[in-house]
């Protein structure tokens, strides 16, 4: 696995702090490393962050459940982590 830096919450000044609050304001106070490797650019850390929610959370026929099955099934079938 490649080692990527990132900003912890503790170390986050300007607009990384701003999203980091955004997301775990969203996400019921925490969120994982997945959205970590993006501190380096909080914009696209926080316009990615929102894709996945709309993907995950937004109005859809399929239910939550359902599609955290699909992406549980997507990644064991390419044996990733996420």
């Amino acid at each position: 696995m490649a080692w990527i830096k990132t900003i912890s919450e503790d170390e986050a000044q300007g607009q990384l702090k701003e999203v980091y609050t955004y997301l775990a304001k969203q996400r019921g106070g925490r969120f994982g490393n997945i959205l970590r490797v993006h501190s380096l650019n909080p914009e696209a850390l926080r316009r990615g962050a929102d894709f996945m929610w709309w993907l995950m959370r937004g109005e859809s026929h399929l239910t939550t459940a359902q599609r955290e099955m699909i992406a549980t099934a997507v990644s064991a079938a390419l044996h990733c982590r996420y």
